[in-house]
């Protein structure tokens, strides 16, 4: 509902103070706030370039450019009036501490004081932040302006590994902190990847082509959610996942696709899980020597739904803590 305007000589007037998200695109505000705006007998905005103004204006909004202290915004809202106020992206914090301090004098009769959010972030939006500010560390950073694919690869796989330390230790700060890095990670070779490669012909994308290829493969590959498929499972879902990853790549080997780059253990693992899951019979190889031990461990911890490269971790750090009791 909104209100009525009316001019009460005893009344102190209503300051309306409207808060709006830059991560919203300029324009896309709530009815309320429109109907705050369309019915202030005046409304002010101190910075001139505020991204809402010329839509508010377009919306036949009449907005002054003015920056009243508390004092003359009280005076404004004397005998009924309503002034709605426009904040800054600081919010205005001169303005709304100077209203405090005069509201606990005791010596004014404030005006109604209302906080309008007109905008709200939607779930994600500080992700346009780390966009913004990876573009402005790219563009002016000596280091950072300098790196390439290649060069920042032995980051991502020291922050891939901090990341599964820190959930194999259970700590939440540190698993925050270690996804912000992982995230990071993403982000830089996206904005590295805008620029292109005009030496060999590569074409440029951005995050959001990053973004809009893993949405559509998770779409796809979730038929039972998107689509008229049905999953009680996991194993089900599983098989839903393997049959369009399947039609996608249409691979030749059930090899293809697994990296050898990775850690032993978790690459005899993987390799196994795929014969299991294709329900090949292959013999695992006979040889001399502790890799061949190996390989014949990770594929039996595989078959028993252990993870070989994490059980090993693990007994790792007992080792590690055994060390360390003994140094005293």
């Amino acid at each position: 509902m909104g209100y009525v305007r009316g001019v009460n000589a005893s009344s102190p007037g209503r300051i309306v103070l409207l808060t709006t998200s830059h991560r919203v695109a300029p324009g896309l505000l709530s009815w309320p706030a429109w109907q705050a705006l369309h019915d202030a007998d005046r409304v002010l905005c101190a910075d001139g370039a505020h991204p809402q103004l010329p839509y508010l204006r377009e919306a036949g909004v009449k907005v002054d450019e003015a920056a009243p202290t508390a004092e003359e915004l009280v005076d404004a809202c004397a005998g009924g009036h309503t002034v709605t106020v426009v904040a800054t992206g600081e919010g205005e914090p001169q303005l709304t501490d100077g209203l405090a301090r005069l509201a606990g004098s005791g010596r004014v009769q404030m005006p109604d004081l209302e906080l309008l959010p007109a905008s709200y972030d939607l779930p994600g939006a500080r992700l346009l932040d780390l966009v913004q500010v990876m573009d402005r560390i790219r563009a002016e950073c000596p280091w950072s302006s300098q790196q390439t694919h290649k060069g920042l690869a032995k980051y991502g796989i020291e922050e891939a590994y901090e990341l599964v330390e820190a959930i194999e230790e259970g700590d939440r700060h540190e698993l925050r902190e270690e996804l912000g890095d992982v995230l990071l990670q993403v982000v830089f070779h996206a904005r590295i990847a805008e620029e292109g490669r005009p030496e060999d012909g590569s074409e440029p994308f951005s995050i959001d082509d990053v973004a809009g290829g893993i949405v559509t493969k998770l779409i796809h590959r979730h038929p039972h959610v998107f689509g008229d498929e049905t999953a009680t499972t996991p194993e089900e879902v599983k098989a839903h996942w393997l049959r369009t990853k399947a039609a996608e790549k249409q691979r030749t080997s059930v090899t293809e696709g697994v990296p050898l780059g990775q850690p032993g253990l978790a690459l005899a693992a993987k390799l196994a899980s795929r014969v299991r899951t294709a329900g090949l019979e292959v013999p695992i190889p006979q040889g001399e020597g502790v890799g061949y031990e190996l390989l014949a461990m990770a594929a039996r911890a595989e078959a028993d739904g252990v993870d070989p490269e994490a059980a090993l971790r693990a007994a790792a750090r007992a080792y590690r803590d055994a060390i360390r009791a003994a140094e005293g």
